[in-house]
């Protein structure tokens, strides 16, 4: 039996999908809707679950983030005899952007651990579905800053593959798409699935910091904006860790909005 956590969310839901598909029993674990109901800033909330686990899946919020702790989820899973855990952090913690507390709960745990660093989120384009949809345009900072943006379908399978697989104990992986792209090159990317051209506006840092902030703490808002419009090298280099833990190439940001291309349209 496997527990995911974060199991309503864009990586979630396909994971639980890959590891139903693979013969998977899997316990869907979520603060309110689908699943079992838990919380990870009350810990005891996933005892329920846990008897008889082979690993646990651990996705935090943007809240739990930017103050919460793992020690006390890491502690409770000990306790309940739980081998493996895969924690989802973000490739913000290699450049020192977010701070590393939770990936050391979980190295220093004695558990087998992996952990995922995933970069900038395809999905992240859900936030112009609508304007896209209703106006043909969308609006986003830093016009030209080009970031490798990764399908969270390849963070979830290679999640997957953590969870259930050997040899990935001890392993860091960092999760990017196959190249960079820039919010102007994912405005055209819409449009060509589309069939339609979608109108690009560049707005201010300002102006993305106040929309941000509305579903954002503060914060994470800030790291965010600095790694979009100032990204070190090391956020800009393409990952080989997808390709190495599926076999297969990253999928790409064409690939995402082809999948999801009824929010678009």
């Amino acid at each position: 039996m496997i527990v995911i956590t974060g199991a309503t969310g864009n990586v979630g839901r396909p994971l639980i999908q890959s590891l139903i598909a693979a013969g998977e029993d899997v316990v869907p674990v979520s603060r309110r809707g689908e699943g079992h109901q838990a919380d990870l800033t009350r810990p005891e909330t996933l005892k329920p679950v846990l008897d008889g686990a082979k690993a646990v899946f651990l996705l935090t919020s943007a809240d739990f983030l930017a103050g919460g702790s793992l020690d006390g989820v890491i502690d409770v899973l000990r306790a309940a005899g739980v081998p493996r855990v895969v924690l989802l952090s973000s490739q913000g913690v290699t450049t020192n952007r977010h701070p590393a507390i939770h990936e050391d709960a979980v190295t220093g745990s004695g558990l087998e651990w992996t952990i995922l660093r995933p970069g900038n989120f395809a999905s992240n384009a859900f936030q112009w579905a609508d304007s896209v949809r209703t106006r043909r345009a969308m609006a986003a900072p830093f016009a030209d800053v080009a970031l490798p943006t990764v399908d969270p379908a390849d963070i979830a399978e290679v999640a997957a593959a953590a969870l259930r697989e050997p040899g990935h104990t001890g392993a860091i992986y960092t999760l990017t798409g196959p190249a960079a792209i820039s919010p102007r090159e994912q405005a055209e990317a819409i449009g060509a699935v589309i069939g339609e051209p979608v109108q690009f506006t560049e707005l201010s840092r300002d102006q993305a910091r106040a929309g941000m902030l509305a579903f954002m703490p503060e914060p994470v808002v800030e790291a965010t904006l600095d790694v979009l419009g100032a990204p070190t090298a090391a956020e800009q280099q393409v990952s080989p860790d997808v390709a190495a833990v599926l076999g297969r190439p990253a999928r790409t940001f064409a690939d995402w909005v082809t999948r999801n291309v009824q929010a678009f349209r």
